[in-house]
């Protein structure tokens, strides 16, 4: 018997769940019970095309055959035994990391947080094993997110989720968002990074300027600042590219990523260039699940299949369609204000609350996601298809 043919009452469910979960998430009335694909199901049998994907995570869809037969034959052979011993897929998955991107070494964790915490720490301890004590303070960017910890929040440029928890961490200091001259005015001799999402996904969809990029290389070159690119949600293929600094061609000195890596597994990972990677020795930094053989077995499916099925490609190939059809839209409807992003991540700003129309597309079959009140973000599968696409544009057309 399914989940859909159980017959308990979605009402059930929900006031179940509202009565034991902390109450940090305004969850959408809906139960979600199975997918496949770009298909969610929920509890009473209906259907629904995902334009969020977990928010970023389901690269390959949900229910992948692959991963699937990947973690049942690891779950029968070993799960988990910690990082005071070596296992083959962490070994094998940080290869793979290695060999495709600027990094040497890799750290694995359990989150994008983890991910963005681990970053911070060694960009610190870099400099104090350099023997400059003074330089810890990182510049941030304005409307960035890195993170819920109290480190990460402390990183993030949105006072919003900072509200109840102060004081913050100290050593964060911001700057507008694709401003060469605001981070040369505030880059001093006690910075020791900065640190940077190449397109801010909840901050509105924004991108960085490839020049932007490029004069921030050049700056941390000529003072010996680190530069670190959270890839969180850009890095796995999402914007079209295995990782979204290749679209600029500047490489940073760390990089953090979470997840699509493992396709909906808890997973985080931080990569680092040797020299800089070296600050981190026995000690320094752990994680008791980072990177269990389960985890990292899943993940390395999930970079193999994405490369032998060209679905970085097929994203590229269908972000572009995606776009110039959310841009015909925009043609049509005064209250669509800007259209922006890079392969399947991408923004449609309105000139009104975003909310309402999320809500009206679930209603009829398609789950959508609002950052910054009035940014409709799609974020779905790298699999979906230009029919679906098709579907969700004549949905928007309509309810506009």
């Amino acid at each position: 018997m399914t989940v859909e043919q159980s017959g308990m009452d979605i009402r059930k469910w929900m006031a179940q769940a509202d009565g034991v979960m902390a109450t940090t998430y305004k969850r959408t009335p809906v139960v979600f019970s199975r997918g496949s694909g770009c298909i969610l199901w929920d509890t009473e049998g209906r259907s629904y095309l995902d334009f969020v994907a977990g928010i970023a995570v389901c690269n390959l869809g949900h229910a992948h055959p692959a991963i699937s037969k990947v973690l049942c034959e690891q779950s029968k052979t070993l799960v988990h035994v910690s990082n005071l011993y070596y296992t083959i897929p962490q070994t094998e998955l940080a290869a793979w990391l290695v060999d495709h991107s600027f990094a040497d070494r890799v750290f694995f964790c359990n989150s994008g947080a983890e991910a963005n915490e681990a970053a911070i720490k060694l960009a610190r301890k870099y400099f104090k094993d350099k023997g400059e004590p003074d330089r810890y303070r990182i510049i941030s960017m304005v409307q960035s997110f890195h993170g819920r910890t109290l480190g990460t929040l402390s990183a993030t440029g949105q006072d919003k989720i900072k509200q109840g928890f102060a004081p913050i961490l100290e050593g964060f200091d911001f700057v507008p968002f694709n401003d060469i001259q605001a981070v040369r005015e505030k880059i001093s001799a006690s910075t020791c990074a900065i640190l940077l999402e190449p397109v801010q996904g909840e901050g509105g969809v924004r991108s960085a300027d490839p020049e932007f990029l490029q004069n921030i290389r050049r700056l941390c070159d000529e003072t010996g600042t680190l530069l670190i690119f959270d890839e969180i949600q850009t890095g796995i293929g999402r914007t079209g590219k295995l990782f979204a600094y290749e679209h600029s061609g500047v490489q940073p000195d760390i990089m953090t990523l979470a997840k699509a890596l493992a396709n909906g597994l808890p997973i985080g990972a931080m990569l680092a260039k040797e020299a800089v990677a070296a600050a981190f020795v026995p000690g320094s930094h752990a994680s008791t699940f980072g990177g269990t053989p389960l985890v990292t077995a899943a993940a390395l499916c999930v970079l193999k299949t994405l490369d032998q099925e060209n679905i970085i490609g097929h994203c590229a190939e269908v972000g572009q369609y995606f776009k110039e059809r959310l841009l015909e839209l925009k043609s049509r409807h005064d209250s669509v204000v800007d259209v922006r992003g890079l392969g399947l991540l991408l923004g449609m700003e309105l000139n009104t609350d975003g909310l309402p129309l999320v809500q009206a597309c679930m209603e009829k079959g398609f789950v959508i996601n609002c950052v910054q009140g009035n940014t409709l973000r799609f974020i779905p599968p790298l699999i979906v298809q230009k029919a679906e696409i098709d579907r969700l544009i004549h949905c928007l057309d309509g309810i506009l």
